[in-house]
């Protein structure tokens, strides 16, 4: 497993850009470009959606944690390659969005089981995209969030312009995105950006222990919240009102309800599967 280094995030330990290591029931999967502030290259985004893609589908692995090497969370889109990439012609430009960014972004929120942000430093554009569309960010007292899509003429994506409104509201989220606002760890936590802003030394040992802590929770369960928030957001009452009870009937015959209700009547901690 990557040993974490408190603020500094975890160690390079090579040239792979995504790093996976699991401990128990948790997967950290780490951006591992510290020299380029983790930026997305083209071989980080096959390499992150390969690693995503993989923690979804492992059911061993009941959560997620995300986080940067070095000084930083992510940067975004690697600005220098994309430039050669823009002088070239290169049709890969066009088709970054469809193909990297949304993929991203569904493979997160779709994952069937939490996925933490641990945010070791600044998280600029789509990787401040990416931090929002976890479940949970956790951030270091260094950490700093900015979307400064307008300062080289884009427009916003990494669902941005989905997530970050319904986290700190129109706004801020306006403003943010079109003065290319800089928010730091304790604005963010204020306005409701972030979940828990730590010291950057107690930042790994603070995620390690809630991962672990949600990784022994009700997998089944946490699948259905997630699912419930995401309809809820874009649908009507009586469309919420319908997945809700979808999800609380798939519940009721879950494994790990059963054992819930038991251990209450035992009067003893459950244990859950997952199931």
């Amino acid at each position: 497993m990557t040993e974490p280094s408190g603020a500094s995030g975890p160690v390079s330990t090579g040239e792979r850009p995504v790093l996976v290591a699991d401990d128990g029931a948790v997967r950290t999967v780490t951006l591992n470009r510290p020299g380029a502030f983790n930026s997305f290259d083209l071989a980080m985004k096959t390499a992150l959606l390969d690693a995503l893609a993989a923690a979804s589908a492992d059911p061993a692995v009941r959560t997620v944690v995300i986080t940067g090497a070095g000084r930083g969370f992510c940067a975004g889109q690697d600005l220098k390659e994309h430039l050669a990439l823009v002088a070239a012609g290169d049709p890969r430009v066009a088709t970054a969005v469809a193909e990297f960014y949304n993929v991203l972004v569904s493979l997160v929120t779709d994952m069937p089981k939490p996925v933490i942000a641990a945010v070791n430093g600044p998280a600029a554009g789509a990787g401040a995209g990416l931090a929002y569309a976890c479940d949970l960010r956790i951030v270091g007292r260094s950490a700093s969030f900015s979307l400064a899509f307008a300062a080289v003429a884009l427009s916003a994506d990494t669902a941005t312009s989905f997530t970050l409104p319904r986290l700190v509201g129109y706004g801020r989220a306006s403003r943010m995105m079109l003065l290319g606002e800089e928010v730091g760890a304790d604005e963010a936590l204020r306005i409701g950006m972030v979940d828990m802003v730590l010291p950057d030394e107690e930042l790994a040992d603070h995620v390690a222990a809630l991962a672990a802590r949600l990784a022994q929770g009700p997998t089944r369960a946490y699948r259905w919240i997630k699912a419930s928030l995401h309809h809820a957001a874009g649908s009507d009452l009586a469309s919420t009102l319908a997945f809700e009870d979808r999800a609380q009937t798939d519940c009721f015959a879950s494994p790990d309800h059963r054992e819930a209700i038991q251990a209450f009547v035992d009067k003893r901690p459950a244990r859950f599967t997952g199931q």
